[in-house]
């Protein structure tokens, strides 16, 4: 089952100088890249790209900071000013579009079987501090929601994958124009593949 995804190596991952042993990852577990380029985003597309109009994502948000200061024993409200999950979850939003806008990130789309599915298990759990070792989050970062919530900014985990096959879509469109996304043959495609 061929499919594209969408992947982007933020601002963290540029500035740390490891984009290139994300790159590698991906290329080393057969995913090939049909398209790449760097770029400083505007704020049309974050705007887009993380849509305040997706309210069911924003509650879910919202509600996992909440079970974050619940764990850890703080006082959401008195940090955050605010219990309501939506309302928690535009603020980390808010975080998240300022984050992606900072500075430059490599966008690229994967072509492979499953490549949703594979680069998200490549990638790992979106939380570093819960990512497994041996994925790109569980290896190179260590943040955690609650220093994030802290600090008032966005969790720092590398890395953008889709979650899904209409995310996929959907992102795909709003990274990359149709002349920026190429068909050819890796070398070993027949030795895997077919």
């Amino acid at each position: 089952m061929k499919e594209k995804t969408l992947v982007l190596v933020k601002p963290d991952g540029v500035q740390r100088g490891i984009s290139g042993e994300i790159i590698s990852r991906f290329e080393k577990a057969g995913l090939k890249i049909v398209g790449m380029k760097m770029v400083w985003v505007n704020k049309d597309i974050v705007e887009k790209h993380y849509p305040m109009s997706r309210e069911e994502l924003l509650e879910g948000i919202g509600e996992k900071t909440l079970e974050t200061y619940e764990k850890y024993g703080k006082d959401v409200g008195e940090e955050l000013g605010t219990m309501d999950p939506k309302e928690i979850g535009k603020m980390v939003n808010k975080w998240n579009m300022e984050f992606l806008s900072s500075g430059p990130v490599i966008a690229m789309i994967l072509e492979g079987n499953h490549a949703i599915d594979n680069v998200r298990r490549i990638v790992g759990s979106t939380l570093p501090s819960m990512a497994t070792p041996g994925t790109i989050r569980g290896d190179y970062s260590i943040d955690s929601p609650m220093l994030a919530n802290e600090k008032k900014r966005s969790v720092k985990n590398i890395i953008h994958a889709s979650g899904n096959e209409e995310e996929a879509k959907y992102e795909i469109q709003l990274w990359f124009r149709e002349n920026e996304i190429y068909k050819y043959k890796r070398s070993d495609e027949e030795a895997m593949f077919e």
